[in-house]
């Protein structure tokens, strides 16, 4: 063993710190460069397929090894210049320097492939709906800040790429809204003079009605077309506003307002699609497991003077009890966390059977494999659009249209 070699390094079929020539043949749904070195498997981070690169491998696994680019060797086409300093040593964005229309691209292949090998579905992925604003359009930004140490700066920043424990300092974050750039240095300098010494935590930089909002508690304002919704700060709200009108009409669209009369909004929140819906419908119900969403949209729909809108405390076991004599048809939209549906719902969802089922999700891998349990319980895909919330990341919006 040398002695750069980390403990633990498995020597085959590399030795630590190997170089070789790669050329780059696809990527990831993880952002990862694939290449083949006489069959076996090398993944690489932040190159562009078509691209010959030096290599240096970092560490070999059962199937495959990973490896740092060192060297571009043929550049790409589809290759621009980072906007970020720190792109390839802060873990926030993967993408940065693909060429906006490539990311969009790879992201519908993405969907394709989570549904393909996951669900075990073929299906017609439409061309993602781009972001208006792709830097400066995210409206939230939690960096983290690590104890304080003697001698040491503090750091206020997000994962180093490849880490679990290392921090990059941040000063600056492209991918953020200008308002949450200004506000950054203060918030940043205020937190060093107040934050425990011996503590590390996670600041919030929310761009809001009310200005930057950094008290997790403090009563938020977001718009989205003619609606005001509220919300504490710290809670769960779409970060891209420029995309989000665009999201939420497509949705509302999907669930078939002609020929359905009741809306029912699962996973509701603070009520952000049903009560965007509820002038297109003769009812909308939305249930919230959390009892702060479920407030905050009972508040909304008051703020809204929205009258045909109710909401439901729900218990996951028993979610649409109380939902069988509104009025028929019924159309349902899905909003669940990153996690995906509980099995135990989607039995409820295919017992309740509902006409129109509109699937979003941030996950599509979780998504896929929700979706497999509803196809197997009678429905079948009718659309499926992807949008991009999240430009110069991996990350992708999707949403899945089914019906009877």
């Amino acid at each position: 063993m040398t002695k750069q070699e980390p403990k633990g390094f498995t020597p085959h079929p590399y030795p630590y710190h190997h170089e070789l020539e790669l050329r780059i043949e696809s990527v990831t749904n993880l952002g990862l460069g694939i290449a083949r070195d006489n069959g076996w498997v090398i993944q690489v981070p932040f190159v562009i397929p078509g691209e010959l690169i030096l290599a240096r491998i970092y560490r070999n696994h059962k199937n495959y090894s990973d490896a740092d680019c060192i060297k571009i060797l043929t550049s790409s086409p589809d290759r621009v210049e980072a906007k970020c300093d720190l792109f390839g040593t802060c873990g926030g964005c993967q993408y940065q320097s693909v060429a906006y229309e490539k990311q969009l691209e790879w992201k519908g292949a993405q969907v394709k492939e989570c549904f393909e090998k996951i669900g075990g579905l073929e299906l017609q992925v439409q061309p993602v709906i781009p972001s208006p604003k792709t830097y400066g359009y995210r409206s939230k930004l939690t960096p983290h800040y690590e104890k304080n140490r003697e001698g040491v700066p503090r750091k206020l920043g997000f994962l180093k790429y490849g880490s679990r424990r290392i921090l990059v300092d941040v000063p600056h974050c492209p991918i953020a809204t200008s308002a949450i750039g200004h506000a950054l240095p203060s918030a940043r300098e205020e937190l060093f003079e107040t934050a425990k010494k011996n503590k590390g935590g996670t600041l919030l930089l929310r761009d809001t009605q009310e200005g930057v909002i950094t008290n997790p508690n403090q009563l938020a304002t977001e718009r989205v077309r003619d609606l005001v919704f509220q919300f504490k700060a710290g809670e769960f709200f779409q970060n891209n506003p420029f995309i989000l009108p665009q999201l939420v009409d497509y949705v509302i669209e999907q669930a078939s307002p002609s020929a359905s009369k009741t809306l029912i909004d699962a996973y509701c929140g603070g009520g952000l699609f049903s009560l965007s819906a509820a002038q297109k419908f003769q009812k909308v119900a939305g249930i919230e497991i959390s009892r702060e969403g479920f407030e905050g949209a009972r508040t909304n729909a008051l703020l809204n003077k929205i009258e045909n809108a109710t909401f439901y405390f729900g218990d996951a076991h028993s979610i649409f009890s109380e939902l069988q004599d509104l009025p028929k048809p019924f159309s349902l939209i899905i909003d669940p966390p990153r996690k995906g549906c509980d099995p135990n719902f989607i039995e409820q969802t295919l017992e309740f059977r509902p006409d129109k089922i509109v699937y979003v999700s941030c996950d599509p891998s979780t998504q896929a494999r929700d979706a497999k349990m509803l196809i197997a319980g009678g429905y079948k895909i009718l659309a499926v659009q992807p949008f991009d919330l999240f430009p110069q990341t991996r990350h992708i919006e999707n949403v899945l249209t089914l019906g009877i």
